[in-house]
């Protein structure tokens, strides 16, 4: 028997405890929410600090949208106390395996909350890949947030049925990667470790992957005009049940929205702005590498290097190990050079509310999901330089399929905190110049770009594409069967 057609929809949403995926997640209930569904975010008392006030704002507004704080199991996972988001960790790499612990002791006090709700349906970062299971024992449908893109994910699909790098002895040797509408060539040295020999993270991946099969649906950050080819590849072809709801960015609107999402910054934003309103349009190179990333002295070096010598106005927000004499040396010596050509901003910024703007021309990024679709939702070009995850698979959509971007070379996959080799200032030089420095290529990306922007507002407004797949996926869900109380 169907839900009651006045009955009001009741959702959990559970993000995983990292910037780069709870910033999204918090994105996409509210989405919900503004379609008039009961939102529960289920997050830690510390992560849910990080945007409290967003959600405050969100009930004075009238949706029907709340925090249920659950507990981080940092004693029985062996962590310290304090840390409760993947990015917070002083080193993170060393924690991994015991993070990924922590992830299987959410189970139990989950599914007493679910018991406790019973919510007629979940979403949950694919990491929680045990949701699943939880919820259809107690009749609730649950739904996976990826937080890429159809593109990507139907490159790692097709990693798995084909295994094209099988047989690839060289880690320089490119290949195709077969059975894509597009001809994308990737390298061995591109791949994460867990393509090449059994690792804890392939194994959880594999858990996602059974998971996947036997869940409502996959919710995927994107809009249908932005990879069409790729939506339809991956609903008709590999055959799994998705909706694109995105960009979910687009839900900030006002820059009180923009500039607390996901972290408060420590620095004097409208001093930033009007940094940005004294420079021309187009002129300012954004430079963000996620939260997760942290380079050695000598990359930091040659980024400094590499910025300075092409000359370009530019942001770069900054994450350094306070603990490394030579990475704070570095950087403060680059801080007095650059005087007033340039703004240094520690950990955090407010990014949609810098990418937004006139000034901004370019953005230097490691191709996290987030960053590349904030960008393209902004109408900003791209210098890509992937480092690890499924980032250099958006490279190729970025700069092959799109053709929006810059490759400014990295060729080789970089474990979370990890360097095997440098980018050079020579190459960043370059590709600043090849993007900023004018030119018909360059002009076309920025026209490219914008078509973009212009496409990615419409998807989420009514009548759009991803407003359209939303609305049908809470009509389906409004037809299944509720979970008994």
């Amino acid at each position: 028997m169907g839900s009651a057609e006045g009955h009001q929809l009741h959702a959990f949403f559970f993000p995983l405890m990292a910037q780069g995926h709870l910033i999204p997640f918090v994105d996409l209930a509210r989405v919900f929410s503004s379609h008039g569904i009961k939102v529960t975010i289920i997050t830690t008392p510390l992560n849910a600090r990080l945007f409290s006030n967003t959600i405050d704002r969100d009930k004075q507004l009238g949706l029907d949208i709340s925090v249920q704080l659950i507990p981080f199991p940092s004693e029985e996972a062996g962590l310290p106390q304090g840390y409760e988001n993947a990015g917070s960790f002083p080193n993170f790499p060393a924690v991994i395996s015991k993070f990924i612990n922590a992830l299987s002791l959410f189970q139990r006090p989950f599914e007493d909350l679910l018991q406790e709700h019973r919510p007629d349906f979940v979403v949950a970062d694919m990491c929680f890949h045990w949701v699943t299971d939880v919820s259809a024992k107690l009749g609730i449908s649950s739904l996976i947030f990826h937080g890429t893109c159809f593109f990507s994910l139907c490159v790692s699909d097709n990693f798995i049925r084909y295994t094209p790098h099988e047989n690839i002895k060289s880690e320089t040797d490119t290949f195709v990667v077969p059975g894509l509408p597009d001809q994308i060539e990737l390298t061995m040295s591109q791949l994460s470790d867990h393509l090449k020999k059994p690792t804890d993270f392939g194994k959880m991946m594999e858990r996602v992957k059974e998971s996947e099969r036997r869940s409502f649906g996959i919710l995927v950050n994107s809009f249908y005009e932005l990879e069409p080819a790729y939506a339809d590849h991956y609903r008709k072809v590999i055959g799994m049940k998705a909706w694109h709801v995105g960009p979910v960015s687009l839900s900030n609107g006002g820059i009180a929205y923009k500039s607390e999402r996901g972290n408060r910054a420590f620095f004097d934003e409208h001093a930033c702005l009007s940094w940005l309103d004294s420079k021309k349009p187009n002129s300012v190179l954004y430079v963000s590498f996620g939260s997760m990333t942290r380079f050695t002295a000598a990359q930091l070096l040659e980024i400094a290097m590499g910025i300075e010598a092409s000359g370009q106005p530019f942001i770069w927000v900054l994450r350094v190990n306070d603990e490394d004499a030579e990475q704070r040396r570095i950087t403060e010596e680059f801080e007095e050079k650059i005087e007033r050509r340039g703004l240094i901003i520690r950990d955090w910024a407010p990014q949609i509310l810098f990418l937004d703007h006139p000034a901004m021309g370019g953005f230097v990024t490691h191709c996290g999901w987030n960053s590349t679709l904030e960008s393209l939702t902004a109408g900003v070009p791209m210098i890509t330089w992937p480092l690890f995850a499924e980032q250099f698979y958006n490279e190729k959509l970025v700069t092959q399929v799109l053709k929006v971007g810059v490759s400014v070379g990295a060729m080789e996959y970089q474990r979370i905190g990890g360097e095997k080799a440098l980018v050079k200032r020579k190459d960043i030089k370059k590709a600043v110049e090849q993007l900023m420095g004018g030119g018909e290529e360059a002009d076309q990306m920025r026209i490219r770009a914008r078509e973009f922007k212009k496409m990615a507002e419409r998807a989420l407004e009514e009548g759009g594409s991803s407003y359209a797949d939303v609305t049908a996926l809470i009509e389906e869900l409004r037809l299944y069967p509720r979970p008994a109380v």
